[in-house]
Protein backbone atom coordinates (compact mmCIF):
# COMPACT_ATOMS: atom_id res chain seq x y z
CA UNK A 1 0.00 0.00 0.00
CA UNK A 2 1.43 3.38 -0.68
CA UNK A 3 0.70 5.14 2.63
CA UNK A 4 1.26 8.45 1.20
CA UNK A 5 -1.00 8.56 -1.52
CA UNK A 6 -3.59 6.93 0.82
CA UNK A 7 -2.86 9.64 3.30
CA UNK A 8 -3.56 12.55 0.79
CA UNK A 9 -6.47 11.05 -0.63
CA UNK A 10 -7.94 10.96 3.25
CA UNK A 11 -7.25 14.15 4.19
CA UNK A 12 -8.34 15.49 0.82
CA UNK A 13 -11.80 13.64 1.36
CA UNK A 14 -12.26 14.97 5.01
CA UNK A 15 -11.42 18.78 4.09
CA UNK A 16 -8.24 18.26 5.93
CA UNK A 17 -5.93 19.48 3.70
CA UNK A 18 -4.96 22.16 1.03
CA UNK A 19 -7.50 21.30 -1.97
CA UNK A 20 -10.63 19.29 -1.51
CA UNK A 21 -12.10 16.87 -3.20
CA UNK A 22 -15.55 16.75 -4.06
CA UNK A 23 -16.82 12.84 -5.28
CA UNK A 24 -19.39 11.93 -7.39
CA UNK A 25 -22.82 11.29 -5.75
CA UNK A 26 -26.54 9.93 -6.52
CA UNK A 27 -27.68 10.38 -3.12
CA UNK A 28 -30.36 13.18 -4.22
CA UNK A 29 -31.82 10.80 -6.48
CA UNK A 30 -34.76 8.78 -5.94
CA UNK A 31 -36.34 6.34 -8.04
CA UNK A 32 -39.26 4.99 -7.28
CA UNK A 33 -39.72 1.29 -6.80
CA UNK A 34 -40.59 1.09 -10.36
CA UNK A 35 -37.20 1.73 -11.50
CA UNK A 36 -34.43 -0.03 -12.77
CA UNK A 37 -32.17 0.98 -9.60
CA UNK A 38 -35.11 -0.52 -7.23
CA UNK A 39 -35.98 -3.56 -9.00
CA UNK A 40 -32.66 -5.12 -9.13
CA UNK A 41 -30.96 -7.03 -5.77
CA UNK A 42 -28.65 -4.53 -3.69
CA UNK A 43 -24.87 -4.71 -3.28
CA UNK A 44 -24.76 -5.23 0.56
CA UNK A 45 -22.24 -4.27 2.42
CA UNK A 46 -22.50 -4.16 6.27
CA UNK A 47 -19.06 -2.35 7.97
CA UNK A 48 -18.61 -2.92 11.43
CA UNK A 49 -16.46 -1.30 13.63
CA UNK A 50 -14.57 -2.82 16.98
CA UNK A 51 -15.51 -0.79 19.99
CA UNK A 52 -16.22 2.95 18.80
CA UNK A 53 -18.63 4.46 20.75
CA UNK A 54 -21.90 5.95 20.45
CA UNK A 55 -20.78 9.54 20.27
CA UNK A 56 -17.56 9.35 18.55
CA UNK A 57 -19.12 10.44 15.28
CA UNK A 58 -20.19 13.77 14.62
CA UNK A 59 -23.66 13.27 13.18
CA UNK A 60 -24.01 12.02 17.00
CA UNK A 61 -22.50 14.31 18.84
CA UNK A 62 -21.42 17.85 17.70
CA UNK A 63 -19.18 17.71 20.31
CA UNK A 64 -17.10 14.84 19.27
CA UNK A 65 -13.84 15.69 19.68
CA UNK A 66 -13.13 13.31 16.25
CA UNK A 67 -13.80 14.13 12.83
CA UNK A 68 -15.62 11.51 10.53
CA UNK A 69 -16.76 13.18 7.43
CA UNK A 70 -16.72 9.61 5.55
CA UNK A 71 -19.34 8.62 8.31
CA UNK A 72 -21.00 11.87 8.59
CA UNK A 73 -21.86 11.83 4.73
CA UNK A 74 -23.26 8.22 4.98
CA UNK A 75 -26.04 9.83 7.38
CA UNK A 76 -26.05 12.47 5.65
CA UNK A 77 -27.35 10.60 2.29
CA UNK A 78 -29.09 7.97 3.87
CA UNK A 79 -30.34 7.45 7.30
CA UNK A 80 -29.28 8.04 10.68
CA UNK A 81 -30.81 5.62 13.92
CA UNK A 82 -30.95 7.18 16.91
CA UNK A 83 -32.07 3.78 18.77
CA UNK A 84 -29.87 1.02 17.51
CA UNK A 85 -28.60 -1.62 19.86
CA UNK A 86 -26.16 -4.67 19.87
CA UNK A 87 -27.35 -7.47 20.87
CA UNK A 88 -24.24 -7.96 23.96
CA UNK A 89 -21.76 -5.24 24.79
CA UNK A 90 -18.96 -7.26 24.08
CA UNK A 91 -17.82 -8.11 20.47
CA UNK A 92 -18.16 -12.24 20.37
CA UNK A 93 -21.82 -12.65 21.14
CA UNK A 94 -22.49 -9.57 18.98
CA UNK A 95 -20.71 -11.03 15.91
CA UNK A 96 -22.96 -14.55 16.49
CA UNK A 97 -25.93 -12.33 16.72
CA UNK A 98 -25.36 -9.99 13.16
CA UNK A 99 -24.74 -13.58 11.25
CA UNK A 100 -27.05 -15.69 12.76
CA UNK A 101 -30.17 -13.11 13.88
CA UNK A 102 -30.25 -15.00 17.04
CA UNK A 103 -29.10 -13.96 20.70
CA UNK A 104 -25.52 -15.57 21.19
CA UNK A 105 -26.71 -15.81 24.90
CA UNK A 106 -28.64 -18.96 23.76
CA UNK A 107 -25.69 -20.84 22.76
CA UNK A 108 -22.82 -22.34 24.91
CA UNK A 109 -21.20 -18.92 25.44
CA UNK A 110 -23.11 -17.40 28.31
CA UNK A 111 -20.70 -14.53 29.10
CA UNK A 112 -17.48 -13.33 27.87
CA UNK A 113 -15.40 -13.72 24.14
CA UNK A 114 -13.77 -16.33 22.55
CA UNK A 115 -9.96 -16.39 22.13
CA UNK A 116 -8.03 -16.41 18.92
CA UNK A 117 -7.73 -20.52 19.29
CA UNK A 118 -11.19 -21.03 20.18
CA UNK A 119 -13.19 -23.97 18.56
CA UNK A 120 -16.01 -22.68 15.70
CA UNK A 121 -19.39 -20.94 17.80
CA UNK A 122 -22.17 -21.29 14.77
CA UNK A 123 -23.10 -24.61 14.02
CA UNK A 124 -22.64 -25.17 9.98
CA UNK A 125 -26.41 -26.21 9.66
CA UNK A 126 -27.59 -22.96 11.17
CA UNK A 127 -28.36 -20.09 8.66
CA UNK A 128 -26.82 -17.10 7.88
CA UNK A 129 -26.68 -13.96 6.52
CA UNK A 130 -24.26 -15.22 3.86
CA UNK A 131 -25.73 -18.31 3.15
CA UNK A 132 -28.75 -16.85 2.82
CA UNK A 133 -27.96 -14.55 0.18
CA UNK A 134 -26.06 -16.96 -1.60
CA UNK A 135 -29.12 -19.15 -2.66
CA UNK A 136 -30.37 -16.08 -4.06
CA UNK A 137 -27.59 -15.28 -6.47
CA UNK A 138 -25.15 -13.37 -4.18
CA UNK A 139 -21.30 -13.81 -4.13
CA UNK A 140 -20.48 -13.24 -0.53
CA UNK A 141 -17.32 -12.08 1.51
CA UNK A 142 -16.17 -11.29 4.99
CA UNK A 143 -12.86 -9.20 5.50
CA UNK A 144 -11.49 -8.32 8.64
CA UNK A 145 -12.21 -9.70 12.27
CA UNK A 146 -13.92 -12.50 12.25
CA UNK A 147 -13.53 -13.71 16.28
CA UNK A 148 -16.48 -16.55 16.32
CA UNK A 149 -13.95 -19.54 16.40
CA UNK A 150 -12.23 -21.45 13.96
CA UNK A 151 -11.69 -25.13 13.22
CA UNK A 152 -13.92 -27.90 15.04
CA UNK A 153 -10.95 -29.02 18.07
CA UNK A 154 -10.71 -27.73 21.35
CA UNK A 155 -7.53 -25.49 20.64
CA UNK A 156 -7.46 -25.04 16.76
CA UNK A 157 -4.34 -26.06 15.45
CA UNK A 158 -3.32 -23.16 12.63
CA UNK A 159 -0.89 -25.12 11.18
CA UNK A 160 -3.90 -27.16 9.74
CA UNK A 161 -7.22 -25.74 7.17
CA UNK A 162 -8.81 -23.93 9.78
CA UNK A 163 -12.80 -25.64 8.98
CA UNK A 164 -15.42 -24.82 9.95
CA UNK A 165 -14.56 -21.59 9.56
CA UNK A 166 -16.27 -18.54 7.59
CA UNK A 167 -16.13 -20.52 4.04
CA UNK A 168 -18.57 -23.33 5.61
CA UNK A 169 -20.90 -20.73 6.64
CA UNK A 170 -22.01 -19.57 3.90
CA UNK A 171 -18.85 -17.12 2.77
CA UNK A 172 -17.12 -17.46 -0.88
CA UNK A 173 -14.46 -15.82 0.57
CA UNK A 174 -12.78 -14.66 3.88
CA UNK A 175 -9.63 -12.84 4.42
CA UNK A 176 -8.80 -11.18 8.24
CA UNK A 177 -7.62 -12.46 11.39
CA UNK A 178 -9.08 -14.70 13.97
CA UNK A 179 -10.07 -12.55 16.45
CA UNK A 180 -9.32 -9.05 18.10
CA UNK A 181 -5.95 -7.37 17.35
CA UNK A 182 -5.04 -8.18 21.13
CA UNK A 183 -5.16 -11.83 20.75
CA UNK A 184 -2.62 -14.56 19.33
CA UNK A 185 -2.19 -15.71 17.08
CA UNK A 186 -0.95 -12.67 15.36
CA UNK A 187 -1.50 -14.00 11.41
CA UNK A 188 -3.64 -13.44 8.55
CA UNK A 189 -5.94 -16.23 7.27
CA UNK A 190 -7.11 -16.29 3.44
CA UNK A 191 -10.05 -18.92 3.06
CA UNK A 192 -9.59 -21.42 5.47
CA UNK A 193 -5.36 -21.07 5.62
CA UNK A 194 -2.88 -19.01 7.18
CA UNK A 195 -1.01 -16.85 4.76
CA UNK A 196 2.22 -17.18 6.77
CA UNK A 197 2.09 -19.68 9.50
CA UNK A 198 2.63 -17.51 13.08
CA UNK A 199 6.04 -18.98 13.53
CA UNK A 200 7.69 -16.50 15.90
CA UNK A 201 6.99 -14.78 19.33
CA UNK A 202 5.89 -11.50 20.34
CA UNK A 203 6.21 -10.74 23.76
CA UNK A 204 3.08 -8.63 25.27
CA UNK A 205 2.84 -4.79 24.72
CA UNK A 206 3.10 -3.04 27.68
CA UNK A 207 -0.03 -2.85 29.51
CA UNK A 208 0.86 0.51 30.04
CA UNK A 209 0.60 2.38 26.59
CA UNK A 210 -2.19 2.13 24.34
CA UNK A 211 0.26 -0.54 22.47
CA UNK A 212 -1.03 -3.58 24.70
CA UNK A 213 -1.62 -7.00 23.00
CA UNK A 214 -0.93 -10.43 25.03
CA UNK A 215 2.20 -12.69 24.10
CA UNK A 216 2.00 -15.06 21.84
CA UNK A 217 2.71 -16.60 18.24
CA UNK A 218 3.07 -14.43 15.38
CA UNK A 219 3.88 -14.63 11.82
CA UNK A 220 6.87 -13.13 10.28
CA UNK A 221 6.19 -9.50 9.06
CA UNK A 222 2.93 -9.14 11.00
CA UNK A 223 2.66 -5.56 12.24
CA UNK A 224 -0.37 -4.38 14.29
CA UNK A 225 -0.35 -0.90 13.11
CA UNK A 226 -0.15 -2.36 9.44
CA UNK A 227 -3.79 -4.55 9.80
CA UNK A 228 -6.28 -1.87 9.08
CA UNK A 229 -4.59 -0.88 5.92
CA UNK A 230 -4.17 -4.00 5.06
CA UNK A 231 -7.83 -4.97 5.34
CA UNK A 232 -9.03 -2.02 3.63
CA UNK A 233 -7.20 -2.75 0.95
CA UNK A 234 -8.73 -6.31 0.84
CA UNK A 235 -12.57 -5.03 0.52
CA UNK A 236 -11.27 -2.33 -1.91
CA UNK A 237 -9.83 -4.49 -4.48
CA UNK A 238 -12.58 -7.26 -3.57
CA UNK A 239 -15.16 -4.39 -5.06
CA UNK A 240 -13.49 -3.52 -8.05
CA UNK A 241 -12.53 -7.57 -8.80
CA UNK A 242 -16.29 -8.07 -8.66
CA UNK A 243 -17.47 -4.97 -10.66
CA UNK A 244 -14.51 -6.84 -13.42
CA UNK A 245 -15.69 -9.94 -13.43
CA UNK A 246 -19.40 -10.06 -12.00
CA UNK A 247 -21.05 -6.61 -13.02
CA UNK A 248 -24.15 -8.62 -13.32
CA UNK A 249 -24.47 -10.10 -10.19
CA UNK A 250 -24.92 -8.64 -6.46
CA UNK A 251 -22.14 -9.54 -3.78
CA UNK A 252 -22.92 -9.06 -0.22
CA UNK A 253 -19.16 -7.94 2.00
CA UNK A 254 -19.23 -8.32 5.91
CA UNK A 255 -16.47 -5.81 6.81
CA UNK A 256 -15.49 -6.09 10.42
CA UNK A 257 -12.89 -4.15 11.28
CA UNK A 258 -10.43 -4.33 13.99
CA UNK A 259 -10.45 -1.04 15.52
CA UNK A 260 -10.67 1.09 17.61
CA UNK A 261 -9.78 -1.54 19.92
CA UNK A 262 -6.78 -2.49 20.98
CA UNK A 263 -4.16 -1.98 20.29
CA UNK A 264 -4.62 1.53 19.65
CA UNK A 265 -2.60 1.29 16.42
CA UNK A 266 -3.31 4.11 13.78
CA UNK A 267 -1.43 4.77 11.14
CA UNK A 268 1.22 7.02 10.63
CA UNK A 269 -1.46 8.98 8.06
CA UNK A 270 -4.12 9.68 10.77
CA UNK A 271 -2.02 10.59 13.79
CA UNK A 272 -2.85 13.81 15.06
CA UNK A 273 -5.99 14.07 13.20
CA UNK A 274 -8.35 14.18 16.03
CA UNK A 275 -8.11 15.69 19.03
CA UNK A 276 -8.70 12.38 21.41
CA UNK A 277 -5.54 11.02 21.65
CA UNK A 278 -4.75 7.79 20.27
CA UNK A 279 -7.98 6.22 20.31
CA UNK A 280 -9.41 9.43 18.49
CA UNK A 281 -6.73 9.41 15.97
CA UNK A 282 -7.76 5.26 15.67
CA UNK A 283 -11.63 6.03 15.16
CA UNK A 284 -10.34 8.56 12.41
CA UNK A 285 -8.63 5.66 10.61
CA UNK A 286 -12.29 3.64 10.76
CA UNK A 287 -13.64 6.44 8.57
CA UNK A 288 -10.57 6.45 6.64
CA UNK A 289 -11.44 2.47 5.59
CA UNK A 290 -15.37 3.55 5.37
CA UNK A 291 -14.37 6.09 2.65
CA UNK A 292 -12.18 3.93 0.69
CA UNK A 293 -15.39 1.33 0.02
CA UNK A 294 -17.45 4.74 -0.64
CA UNK A 295 -15.12 5.68 -3.51
CA UNK A 296 -14.51 2.02 -4.50
CA UNK A 297 -18.37 1.96 -4.71
CA UNK A 298 -18.94 5.25 -6.63
CA UNK A 299 -15.68 4.59 -9.30
CA UNK A 300 -17.44 1.11 -9.97
CA UNK A 301 -20.60 2.67 -10.27
CA UNK A 302 -21.84 0.54 -7.82
CA UNK A 303 -23.28 3.47 -4.67
CA UNK A 304 -26.51 4.24 -6.90
CA UNK A 305 -27.75 0.50 -5.65
CA UNK A 306 -26.10 -0.56 -3.22
CA UNK A 307 -27.01 -0.62 0.77
CA UNK A 308 -24.54 0.21 3.09
CA UNK A 309 -24.77 0.27 6.75
CA UNK A 310 -21.89 1.55 9.10
CA UNK A 311 -22.37 0.24 12.86
CA UNK A 312 -19.94 -0.88 16.06
CA UNK A 313 -19.85 -4.35 18.38
CA UNK A 314 -20.65 -2.47 21.05
CA UNK A 315 -19.86 0.68 23.27
CA UNK A 316 -16.15 2.62 23.46
CA UNK A 317 -14.32 1.10 26.93
CA UNK A 318 -13.39 4.93 26.79
CA UNK A 319 -9.87 4.58 27.57
CA UNK A 320 -6.21 6.02 26.39
CA UNK A 321 -4.02 3.82 28.73
CA UNK A 322 -4.68 -0.15 29.64
CA UNK A 323 -3.72 0.11 33.62
CA UNK A 324 -2.34 3.85 33.97
CA UNK A 325 -4.34 6.78 35.54
CA UNK A 326 -5.88 9.34 34.60
CA UNK A 327 -7.33 6.36 31.84
CA UNK A 328 -10.76 8.10 31.10
CA UNK A 329 -10.84 9.37 27.22
CA UNK A 330 -13.25 12.12 29.25
CA UNK A 331 -10.61 13.22 31.85
CA UNK A 332 -7.67 13.63 29.30
CA UNK A 333 -9.29 14.92 26.29
CA UNK A 334 -12.76 15.64 27.55
CA UNK A 335 -14.16 13.42 25.03
CA UNK A 336 -17.24 11.84 25.70
CA UNK A 337 -17.66 8.44 23.64
CA UNK A 338 -20.93 7.30 24.55
CA UNK A 339 -22.09 11.04 24.44
CA UNK A 340 -24.95 11.46 26.82
CA UNK A 341 -25.56 7.62 27.82
CA UNK A 342 -24.33 5.81 30.95
CA UNK A 343 -21.60 3.37 30.88
CA UNK A 344 -19.29 1.61 27.81
CA UNK A 345 -18.33 -1.26 26.47
CA UNK A 346 -19.45 -4.44 28.61
CA UNK A 347 -21.87 -2.72 30.66
CA UNK A 348 -25.85 -3.22 30.73
CA UNK A 349 -26.58 0.70 30.59
CA UNK A 350 -26.90 2.49 27.04
CA UNK A 351 -23.47 3.08 26.77
CA UNK A 352 -22.05 -0.23 26.25
CA UNK A 353 -24.44 -1.32 23.83
CA UNK A 354 -26.52 1.38 21.70
CA UNK A 355 -24.87 2.14 18.55
CA UNK A 356 -24.39 4.39 15.90
CA UNK A 357 -26.28 3.43 12.72
CA UNK A 358 -26.01 4.99 9.50
CA UNK A 359 -27.18 3.41 6.56
CA UNK A 360 -27.56 4.46 2.43
CA UNK A 361 -28.91 2.88 -0.54
CA UNK A 362 -29.66 6.47 -3.01
CA UNK A 363 -32.40 3.79 -5.20
CA UNK A 364 -34.80 3.36 -2.47
CA UNK A 365 -33.37 5.53 1.45
CA UNK A 366 -34.15 9.12 1.43
CA UNK A 367 -30.98 11.15 1.88
CA UNK A 368 -31.60 12.97 5.50
CA UNK A 369 -33.44 11.28 7.06
CA UNK A 370 -33.54 9.87 10.99
CA UNK A 371 -35.38 7.27 12.80
CA UNK A 372 -35.67 6.79 16.13
CA UNK A 373 -37.09 2.84 15.90
CA UNK A 374 -35.57 0.45 18.62
CA UNK A 375 -33.80 -1.97 16.30
CA UNK A 376 -30.77 -4.74 16.94
CA UNK A 377 -28.03 -5.69 15.24
CA UNK A 378 -29.34 -9.32 14.90
CA UNK A 379 -31.98 -7.76 12.50
CA UNK A 380 -29.57 -7.91 9.45
CA UNK A 381 -30.55 -11.56 8.62
CA UNK A 382 -34.06 -10.56 8.29
CA UNK A 383 -33.60 -7.42 6.98
CA UNK A 384 -31.72 -8.99 4.15
CA UNK A 385 -34.50 -11.57 3.96
CA UNK A 386 -37.17 -8.77 3.08
CA UNK A 387 -34.51 -6.95 0.67
CA UNK A 388 -34.50 -10.34 -1.94
CA UNK A 389 -37.89 -11.41 -0.77
CA UNK A 390 -36.91 -14.55 0.79
CA UNK A 391 -38.64 -16.07 4.22
CA UNK A 392 -37.12 -16.77 7.17
CA UNK A 393 -37.25 -20.52 8.60
CA UNK A 394 -40.40 -21.42 10.14
CA UNK A 395 -39.44 -21.00 14.19
CA UNK A 396 -40.34 -24.62 15.20
CA UNK A 397 -38.43 -26.09 12.37
CA UNK A 398 -35.74 -28.65 13.26
CA UNK A 399 -32.01 -27.62 13.74
CA UNK A 400 -30.47 -27.93 10.09
CA UNK A 401 -33.21 -25.67 9.12
CA UNK A 402 -33.52 -22.47 11.89
CA UNK A 403 -32.32 -19.49 11.66
CA UNK A 404 -33.17 -15.73 12.67
CA UNK A 405 -35.46 -16.85 16.16
CA UNK A 406 -34.34 -13.28 16.98
CA UNK A 407 -34.56 -11.55 13.76
CA UNK A 408 -36.75 -8.52 12.59
CA UNK A 409 -36.49 -6.87 9.25
CA UNK A 410 -36.25 -3.02 9.34
CA UNK A 411 -37.03 -2.46 6.03
CA UNK A 412 -39.76 -0.26 6.26
CA UNK A 413 -37.78 1.87 8.76
CA UNK A 414 -34.94 2.08 6.14
CA UNK A 415 -37.29 3.04 3.49
CA UNK A 416 -39.35 5.68 5.76
CA UNK A 417 -42.57 3.91 5.42
CA UNK A 418 -45.51 4.92 8.25
CA UNK A 419 -45.84 1.56 10.48
CA UNK A 420 -49.20 1.54 12.93
CA UNK A 421 -46.90 -0.42 15.44
CA UNK A 422 -43.13 -0.95 16.27
CA UNK A 423 -41.05 -2.87 14.51
CA UNK A 424 -39.87 -5.34 17.16
CA UNK A 425 -41.71 -6.26 20.34
CA UNK A 426 -38.94 -5.49 22.35
CA UNK A 427 -34.82 -6.36 22.57
CA UNK A 428 -32.88 -8.21 25.27
CA UNK A 429 -29.77 -6.36 26.18
CA UNK A 430 -26.68 -8.88 27.34
CA UNK A 431 -23.61 -7.57 29.13
CA UNK A 432 -20.56 -8.84 29.23
CA UNK A 433 -20.06 -10.45 32.42
CA UNK A 434 -24.09 -12.43 31.67
CA UNK A 435 -26.47 -9.66 33.01
CA UNK A 436 -29.55 -9.56 31.46
CA UNK A 437 -31.89 -6.54 30.49
CA UNK A 438 -34.98 -6.06 28.16
CA UNK A 439 -36.57 -2.85 26.49
CA UNK A 440 -40.10 -2.29 25.16
CA UNK A 441 -41.31 0.96 24.35
CA UNK A 442 -39.45 3.53 27.02
CA UNK A 443 -39.25 1.35 29.43
CA UNK A 444 -35.90 -0.62 30.21
CA UNK A 445 -35.96 -3.66 32.68
CA UNK A 446 -32.66 -4.76 34.14
CA UNK A 447 -32.17 -8.05 36.11
CA UNK A 448 -29.53 -6.76 38.62
CA UNK A 449 -27.67 -3.86 40.33
CA UNK A 450 -24.62 -2.83 39.26
CA UNK A 451 -23.24 -2.26 35.54
CA UNK A 452 -22.97 -6.31 34.55
CA UNK A 453 -19.37 -4.89 32.85
CA UNK A 454 -16.41 -2.78 33.09
CA UNK A 455 -17.63 -0.23 35.13
CA UNK A 456 -17.29 -0.41 38.85
CA UNK A 457 -19.59 -1.79 40.67
CA UNK A 458 -19.77 -4.87 38.42
CA UNK A 459 -22.28 -6.26 41.01
CA UNK A 460 -24.25 -4.90 43.51
CA UNK A 461 -25.96 -7.18 46.16
CA UNK A 462 -29.62 -5.44 47.37
CA UNK A 463 -29.59 -5.07 51.24
CA UNK A 464 -32.97 -6.00 52.52
CA UNK A 465 -35.97 -3.88 51.14
CA UNK A 466 -34.03 -2.59 47.86
CA UNK A 467 -34.85 -3.06 44.51
CA UNK A 468 -33.36 -6.32 43.08
CA UNK A 469 -32.93 -4.30 40.05
CA UNK A 470 -32.91 -1.31 37.67
CA UNK A 471 -36.17 0.24 35.56
CA UNK A 472 -35.86 3.07 33.69
CA UNK A 473 -38.06 5.33 31.91
CA UNK A 474 -35.73 6.12 29.02
CA UNK A 475 -38.11 8.86 27.61
CA UNK A 476 -37.66 10.39 31.18
CA UNK A 477 -33.99 9.76 31.80
CA UNK A 478 -32.27 8.72 28.87
CA UNK A 479 -29.14 8.80 30.73
CA UNK A 480 -30.71 6.24 33.20
CA UNK A 481 -29.70 7.67 36.06
CA UNK A 482 -33.45 7.16 38.11
CA UNK A 483 -34.04 3.47 39.24
CA UNK A 484 -38.06 3.68 39.56
CA UNK A 485 -38.19 -0.30 40.16
CA UNK A 486 -40.15 0.17 43.60
CA UNK A 487 -42.79 2.32 42.05
CA UNK A 488 -43.92 0.45 38.97
CA UNK A 489 -44.33 -3.26 40.41
CA UNK A 490 -46.69 -4.21 37.62
CA UNK A 491 -44.15 -2.99 34.44
CA UNK A 492 -41.29 -5.18 36.30
CA UNK A 493 -43.28 -7.88 36.89
CA UNK A 494 -44.85 -7.84 33.01
CA UNK A 495 -41.26 -7.27 31.66
CA UNK A 496 -39.64 -10.09 33.80
CA UNK A 497 -42.30 -12.33 32.25
CA UNK A 498 -41.57 -11.32 28.40
CA UNK A 499 -37.32 -11.74 29.26
CA UNK A 500 -38.07 -15.31 30.88
CA UNK A 501 -40.47 -15.99 27.88
CA UNK A 502 -38.23 -15.14 25.40
CA UNK A 503 -35.25 -17.51 27.01
CA UNK A 504 -37.73 -20.46 27.25
CA UNK A 505 -39.22 -19.94 24.31
CA UNK A 506 -35.95 -20.24 22.59
CA UNK A 507 -36.97 -17.16 20.01
CA UNK A 508 -38.18 -13.13 20.17
CA UNK A 509 -39.43 -13.12 17.01
CA UNK A 510 -43.10 -13.25 16.82
CA UNK A 511 -43.66 -15.48 13.27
Amino acid sequence: MNANLNRRDFLKAAGLGAASLVLPSCAGVWRSPAGRAADEKPNIIFIMADDMGYGDLGCYNRDSKIPTPNMDRLAKEGIRFTDAHSPSAVCTPTRYGVLTGRYCWRTRLKRGVLNGYSPSLIDTRRMTVASLLKQYGYATACIGKWHLGLGSDKRTDFSKPLAPGPNALGFDYFYGISASLDMPPYCYIENDRVVKEPTLTVEAGEASKDGWWRKGPIAPGFKHVDVMPTLTEKAVAYIDKHAKSSRNSPFFMYFALPAPHCPIAPADFVKGRSQAGGYGDYVVEVDWAVGEVMKALEQNGFAENTLIMVTSDNGSPGRTKIKRAPYSIIEVYGHYPSGDLRGIKADIWDGGHREPFVARWPARIRAGSTSDELICLTDLLATCAAVVGAKLPPLLSSTRRRGGEDSYSILPALLGKKMDKPIREAVVHHSGSGMFAVRQGKWKLILGRGSGGFTKPSRVKPKPGEPRGQLYDLHKDPAETNNVWAEHPGIVQRLTNLLEKYRKQGHSRLN
